[in-house]
């Protein structure tokens, strides 16, 4: 293994003799400079992994030198040591992004703390966290065997995408594969439990709180005592939520986290006009036959969120001054973050935000987008970078200075396809790759969640003898027909409206302004 070679800068480097022993008998390789100078001439020809730098040197200080060594290499650590204490001298330091810094009289333990903070972190991080997690691994494993309620199941599903974003900071691709093999066996247990226990939410069974009761359980009790900014983002998953969380940290701070459920299919028309009407699918079309629209009717399906967000408010009892956005392009967002100020007097302000929505669709046909959000890890680093220059943002930091209290959730998440499963339907049968309803609908049985009779779980049928199969797992159906061009097309791209942990178990926060 290759000595870590440490360059120390210090006018008085004859009386650092002992510390420069010391480190030698530990197996690092010292290299001394007496100026700043000197330093930045020995960087253009030596390899150094790390700089002890003095504050106070005569000829370039050591901030000058701090800034020079960041110009030729901005990822080099450098350590300041300096006997000031002075706090303006150490915000200039921390300004300049300096790795440690050290008062004098240093003593050799601290210097190793800081070799061993600054160069084994990131493998002290990695044992840690695999040890960690095959600790882990063995209670996830029992406890897939035994978890059978929905309040356990949301919080395994969180338990997963914990372990999933502490193993990818440490990139070991053996642990990763195997949480995702666990992922996938949890998927697969989860299945199963929405077999046994979705109609029976229906039937009057004790319930999760689901997308037609979103409103009513959850939005409701918060808009009691604040003005409101109710954001819901299409197509959001749970781990894409805690990808930007720290961004909206600057501004806002936690109050509730809830994980709540996406009923069936896991689509925008069903889900998302059932979080505004307050109402299932079924009761939809029955109340409002004018607004709601079948798989196969023409025409949008979301055109009617606001008025039954309207019919819900009025319903509940609350009188509130409110309005409603949907924001599907960059210039609908600027626009309204730059006329965001004059909803200051609304009691709700609801916005709907299409972009995570448009990304996976994107992905799908798009190549360039397909590079860009090749994984999960991607996906998650794609969202983090939209949210991070999107208007949205901007939206939030304008209503944490009305003091807005502010609810972020969505209507379902999305999942990465990786198996075909193949389906035959009729021409009625509903395009959808994570669930059809149809009649006469032909299928592997092991692949797919059915329900005979939609009016079970409160969907409306097409036909008399229509059915809803729901795709498990990372399925998508396709028809035999052109099928190896369609396989290719459509495997590893990011679908919604089957089951699974991912598009189903969703979140609701509820954040305070700072």
């Amino acid at each position: 293994m290759n000595k870590i070679t440490i360059l120390w800068v210090d006018d008085e480097i004859d009386l650092l003799k002992p510390h420069i022993i010391f480190l030698q008998s530990k197996n690092y390789e010292v290299i001394t400079c007496l100026s700043g100078q000197e330093a930045l001439e020995e960087l253009t020809k030596s390899k150094v992994d790390i700089v002890f730098l003095d504050e106070n040197m005569p000829g370039i200080s050591g901030l000058e030198t701090l800034n020079e060594i960041k110009i030729i290499n901005s990822s080099l650590p450098v350590v300041m040591i300096t006997k000031s204490e002075e706090e303006l001298i150490m915000e200039e330091a921390i300004g300049s992004k300096i790795a440690d810094y050290l008062i004098k009289p240093v003593n050799p333990n601290q210097i190793l703390l800081s070799l061993k903070k600054n160069l084994d972190h990131s493998r002290l991080v990695s044992e840690k966290t695999t040890a960690n997690y095959q600790q882990e691994f063995r209670k996830i494993s029992m406890d897939l065997s035994m978890v059978n309620s929905y309040e356990e199941w949301a919080e395994l599903y969180k338990k997963l995408i914990y372990w999933e974003l502490r193993l990818e900071e440490i990139e070991d691709s053996g642990m990763f594969e195997i949480l995702e093999s666990q992922k996938t066996e949890a998927n697969a247990q989860f299945c199963k439990f929405m077999e046994k226990n979705y109609e029976d939410w229906y039937q009057g069974g004790d319930a999760p709180v689901m997308s037609h009761t979103l409103f009513k359980e959850l939005v409701k009790p918060e808009l009691k005592d604040n003005k409101t900014l109710l954001v819901v983002i299409d197509n959001l998953r749970y781990d894409q939520w805690l990808a930007f969380e720290d961004t909206l940290n600057t501004f806002y701070k936690k109050k509730k986290e809830t994980p709540y459920y996406s009923i069936l299919p896991t689509a925008t028309q069903y889900a998302r006009n059932a979080i505004f009407s307050g109402l299932t699918p079924l009761d939809m079309e029955k109340k409002y036959p004018d607004w709601w629209k079948n798989d196969t009717d023409e025409g949008g399906k979301n055109l009617f969120e606001a008025e039954f967000l309207g019919t819900q408010l009025k319903r509940l009892g609350l009188d509130l001054k409110w309005d409603y956005h949907k924001i599907s392009s960059l210039k609908q967002g600027k626009h309204l973050s730059q006329n965001f100020k004059s909803h200051k007097e609304n009691d709700l302000t609801v916005i709907v935000y299409n972009f995570v929505d448009m990304l996976s669709h994107s992905r799908t046909e798009m190549e360039v987008i397909k590079e860009l959000a090749s994984n999960d890890k991607a996906y998650r680093s794609l969202t983090l970078s939209w949210f991070k220059n999107s208007p949205l943002l901007e939206i939030i930091q304008q209503a944490q200075n009305m003091g807005l209290k502010l609810i972020i959730t969505t209507d379902h998440g999305t999942i990465n396809v990786k198996q075909p499963s193949k389906v035959i339907g009729d021409k009625e049968t509903s395009l959808n790759l994570r669930y059809k309803t149809g009649r006469s609908l032909t299928y592997e049985e092991k692949d797919v969640l059915e329900i005979r009779n939609p009016k079970d779980v409160n969907l409306p049928t097409i036909n008399v003898s229509s059915s809803f199969i729901f795709a498990k797992n990372d399925l998508f159906f396709a028809y035999p027909n052109n099928y190896n061009h369609y396989v290719s097309y459509y495997r590893n791209t990011y679908q919604h409206g089957g089951v699974s942990l991912e598009e189903v178990i969703i979140p609701f926060i509820v954040l305070e302004p700072r």
